[in-house]
C-alpha cells in the first residue's frame, strides 16, 4: 500500500503570472451559512442528549423500584377534575 503526502506550497497559491502577487482569499459569505448550520446541528444534539439522559433517569428509577420487588411502580397521571 503507498501513501501519498502533499505540502502545501506557498509557491502554489501565488498568481499565474509568477510575478509573486498572491490570490485573493476565497469568498467568507458562506462562512456564516456554514457557522449557523453546525450551530443548529450542536443545539440538535445538545437537545437530544439531555432527552435522552431524562429518559434513561425515569427508566433507572422504575427498574430500581421493580428490582425492590414493589408492584406499583408505573407512574400513572389522573387527569383533573373539572369543578
Amino acid at each position: 500500500m503507498t501513501f501519498i503526502f502533499t505540502r502545501r506550497n506557498p509557491e502554489a497559491a501565488m498568481s499565474g503570472a509568477g510575478d509573486g502577487q498572491q490570490e485573493p482569499p476565497e469568498d467568507g459569505g458562506n462562512r456564516s451559512i456554514e457557522n449557523a448550520v453546525m450551530f443548529g446541528f450542536f443545539v440538535v444534539l445538545v437537545a437530544a442528549g439531555i432527552w435522552l439522559l431524562g429518559t434513561m433517569a425515569d427508566i433507572r428509577k422504575v427498574q430500581d423500584c421493580a428490582a425492590q420487588g414493589r408492584s406499583n411502580c408505573a407512574t400513572v397521571e389522573v387527569p383533573e377534575r373539572a369543578r
